[in-house]
């Protein structure tokens, strides 16, 4: 393994396929392992990105799992690609969405640091009001969008709940996406979220003048493996994007920060978002 090793988010959407395509054969970890004749630690530290997956042993494992040529294949290119450009986020030339992807990421994150511009943040959103900023222009979107929202959702009961630090403008409250009824509806959802312990949620009230990342609306996940570096996430309607380079993913974590000190207190942007849900007609 390299020294030092810090998985790419490509890298571990390939451990992710190598766990699938075990699952979908029932095999534990131990039974798997004999049959391609890796232990059983390899293995899953290759399912879970803690050790590069090399191209050679993906192929092996498509062998042995029978997975259908051209999916393994596939795969394998993927690892290739990862293996060549170590180091580097560039996912060019490779057949990988982070749109599609980002979901998993959600899931796998322990926190998730949220500046949204123009609308309540994804998690946080009800499916009417998701459908409403869509207009069911694009299903495929909506669907990935509905996968984010419950992967946080189905973390809340669980052992290590998903901490989410959610901050947008003020005017996020004011937009009745979806008509009176539905905006209502999702402002008193935003508040009943911010009662969790795992949520914060903050708001840049329309004093605040010119704040940090204006105009640059971003997610930053962190994860539990000292392997898997921060990833910060960048979409528009048009593609949905990985940052990964430390360097920048710190700059992002400053900005953030810095978002937090000009945003309203937890309480304070409750308060708002209270004086909203009366205003709402």
């Amino acid at each position: 393994m390299p020294k030092d090793f810090r998985a790419t988010a490509l890298e571990r959407a390939i451990g992710r396929q190598l766990a699938g395509w075990r699952a979908e054969r029932e095999l534990s970890l131990t039974e798997a392992g004999q049959r391609v004749g890796f232990s059983s630690a390899k293995l899953s530290m290759m399912e879970n990105a803690v050790q590069p997956s090399a191209p050679v042993d993906v192929m092996a494992l498509g062998y042995v799992y029978k997975v259908p040529t051209p999916e393994w294949q596939a795969v394998m290119l993927r690892a290739q690609y990862a293996e060549r450009a170590r180091g580097r986020v560039a996912n060019n030339g490779v057949n990988f969405d982070p749109a599609a992807d980002f979901a998993n990421l959600v899931f796998e994150a322990t926190v998730l640091r949220v500046f949204s511009m123009d609308l309540v943040p994804t998690v946080f959103q009800l499916p009417g009001y998701t459908d409403a900023v869509m207009q069911s222009e694009d299903p495929v979107r909506t669907a990935r969008l509905a996968m984010v929202r419950e992967a946080w959702a189905s973390r809340l009961g669980g052992r290590e709940p998903l901490r989410v630090h959610a901050v947008f403008p003020e005017a996020v409250l004011w937009h009745a996406v979806g008509g009176p009824r539905l905006m209502k509806a999702q402002l008193l959802h935003l508040m009943e979220v911010s009662e969790h312990e795992t949520v914060s949620v903050r708001v840049l009230p329309r004093t605040a003048g010119a704040y940090p990342a204006m105009g640059s609306p971003f997610t930053l996940l962190g994860f539990p493996h000292r392997q898997h570096n921060d990833v910060a996430y960048l979409e528009t309607f048009i593609k949905g994007e990985y940052v990964e380079e430390p360097g920048l993913t710190a700059r992002c974590a400053q900005r953030f920060e810095s978002l937090e000190q000009v945003a309203l207190g937890a309480g304070e942007s409750l308060e708002l978002i209270a004086e909203a849900v009366e205003t709402v007609a």
